[in-house]
């Protein structure tokens, strides 16, 4: 499966994708659709309890910015963008509270598909049936993209996780919407081009700072995707070849940005005072 499949695919993409998925699998059609009904309500009660409480992390690093987020005032009047960040964010500070999540690819990137496709459904009024395709689309792309490049920031950096993520979100968000195959597709590439070169670079290698508010950003940002590819906007580099770039950039990567800790926001001054607190039990 590539993203030119699924590109030409007959619209719904979706129902391509889960054909493919069962002939692949074995599976019916029903126990996909079971599998990832479970994977929307445990979506859905981890952003319950991410907006509910403020209680830290770990690390001491998060734990009170969805909360926070939700409860403060609009600031800007924007009522989606709000709470496609809060709702991010909320599953990531239970990412590292230790709380159930959905890898969605990853846990570090796990907030991105449920704060931009429930952010919107719930913005617009749409019930949790209506996310059961879109969500089978998001893992379509997502094994699309991982047949070149392992989905991880050890692989790749942070641009193979929240990129993959935005990307698999761009697509979830388009389909919800009504969009095309191609317009689908074309979200998703867009999503990815422009996370292309984005390190993984864990403060104290622990998945908070910044993964937390980079789910909220990248939701954000799979949301503005998809109303790009919406208005028949396109990537102008082929959607299969933007995989190819990124997994190339992954592969030049030094290890050091490739969440080791080793670099970047790890190794300022006050994330090397971090590191060094965490190692004495502090």
């Amino acid at each position: 499966m590539t993203l030119d499949d699924i590109l030409n695919a007959p619209s719904p993409a979706s129902q391509w994708v889960l054909q493919a998925d069962c002939e692949e699998t074995g599976l019916s059609p029903d126990d996909v659709k079971r599998v990832m009904r479970s994977r929307i309500t445990e979506m859905r009660a981890s952003i319950e309890r991410g907006l509910k409480t403020d209680a830290k992390s770990i690390t001491g690093m998060v734990g009170w910015n969805a909360k926070g987020l939700w409860d403060a005032p609009d600031a800007l009047g924007a009522p989606l963008l709000k709470r496609v960040q809060a709702y991010a964010m909320a599953v990531n500070e239970e990412n590292a509270r230790m709380g159930r999540i959905v890898a969605a690819p990853t846990a570090g990137s796990a907030g991105t598909i449920p704060g931009a496709l429930l952010g919107v459904a719930d913005h617009l009024g749409l019930d949790d049936d209506r996310l059961v395709m879109p969500l089978i689309l998001s893992a379509g792309i997502g094994k699309a993209i991982s047949r070149q490049m392992y989905i991880s920031g050890a692989a790749g950096g942070c641009q193979a996780e929240i990129g993959s993520s935005a990307a698999m979100a761009a697509a979830a968000v388009t389909e919800l919407l009504g969009g095309s195959s191609r317009a689908c597709v074309h979200a998703a590439s867009l999503a990815l081009m422009n996370t292309i070169g984005l390190v993984c670079d864990p403060v104290g290698g622990y998945v908070e700072v910044p993964c937390v508010s980079r789910n909220a950003f990248y939701a954000v940002h799979a949301v503005s995707a998809a109303q790009l590819a919406l208005a028949s906007l396109e990537s102008f580099i082929p959607p299969d070849e933007v995989v190819t770039a990124m997994a190339e950039v992954g592969r030049m990567m030094p290890l050091e940005l490739k969440e080791t800790a080793e670099g970047g926001l790890a190794q300022t001054p006050t994330g090397r005072r971090v590191m060094a607190d965490l190692e004495r039990g502090g």
